[in-house]
């Protein structure tokens, strides 16, 4: 079994995924509900942030630019 988090609204009538994501006709899912105030928007953002510095920390591999396929031609960071 393999689980997929996937980010989605509710748009008063129906749940609309916020990226497009192939679903099989009758997939079992289960819905979690966020209720957000103003200071759970707050406590979001230190989620997310902590997530950030978890995925960007100290522990985490550095990968060199030469395992770049692709390189981007907008990308002003050089």
């Amino acid at each position: 079994m393999e689980i997929v988090n996937l980010a989605a609204h509710f748009d008063g009538k129906h749940i609309l995924l916020n990226e497009p994501y192939d679903l099989e006709p009758n997939a079992k899912l289960i819905v979690s509900v966020i209720q957000m105030d103003d200071d759970s928007e707050d406590e979001s953002a230190g989620f997310a942030l902590a997530n950030l510095e978890r995925a960007y920390g100290d522990e985490e591999p550095e990968y060199p630019l030469d395992l770049i396929k692709e390189l981007n031609p907008a990308y002003e960071g050089r």
